[in-house]
């Protein structure tokens, strides 16, 4: 993923959504700051901060992202108030489980760009349970190809064919696939499975298949 950048989005944007992203991006800011400069005054021996007894503004915003810039701006939004927040795990987590579908998504995506650990691994293996098309691409970028296991990668391919989502989603297919001789079992199974029920065999079986047949590459 390559997110746009302030300049990049503005310029897509009309003046009455550009404005409110300008505003929307500078309570990020502030929040960030006033959160770094609190946890500066912390000492050792301190109680930890209470929380916040109200919801942060730029969350607010970050929910009306696709109301206020249009919905096909929403991710690319709210990825730049999620970095310009500095959102933690648990603020990408509490986003993740109180938001609907548009707003998990967009968590998802930020994901690469925001925690560099397995640790948010939960919430990709929570939208890889699901059948929302648009949380299984979303969750199978970068972060999912440099953190999933193998055995939950293979699920998420398979996952994929099932609910037709294209393989062109899963960032690092190449890669990952190639010489898995237990995808290739597992893909040969699935595809027997169709065939034998009367049913299509979904093309992008036939090509990762053909990944997982190939040689392994050598270091």
């Amino acid at each position: 993923m390559n997110p746009l950048t302030h300049t990049e989005l503005a310029g897509r944007l009309d003046g009455p959504a550009s404005a409110w992203l300008d505003d929307a991006l500078a309570e990020a800011a502030a929040h960030a700051a006033a959160g770094a400069a609190g946890a500066d005054k912390i000492t050792a021996a301190a109680a930890p901060p209470a929380p916040p007894s109200r919801i942060p503004l730029w969350e607010v915003r970050f929910a009306a992202a696709g109301r206020c810039c249009g919905p096909e701006h929403a991710d690319a939004v709210r990825t730049l108030l999620l970095q310009e927040a500095h959102a933690d795990l648990d603020t990408l987590t509490r986003l993740y489980r109180q938001g609907a579908a548009a707003e998990r998504r967009a968590v998802l995506l930020s994901l690469p760009l925001l925690v560099e650990s397995p640790a948010a691994l939960p919430l990709v293996d929570d939208a890889l349970r699901t059948n929302d098309t648009r949380l299984l691409t979303a969750a199978l970028g970068p972060y999912a190809a440099a953190h999933l296991d193998p055995h939950s990668w293979r699920q998420a391919v398979l996952k994929c064919l099932f609910t037709g989502v294209s393989l062109d989603h899963v960032d690092q297919l190449a890669l990952r696939a190639r010489g898995d001789a237990e995808l290739a079992r597992m893909l040969t199974d699935y595809a027997a499975e169709r065939t034998a029920a009367g049913r299509p065999v979904p093309p992008d079986l036939h090509r990762a298949l053909d990944l997982a047949l190939a040689p392994a590459k050598e270091d």
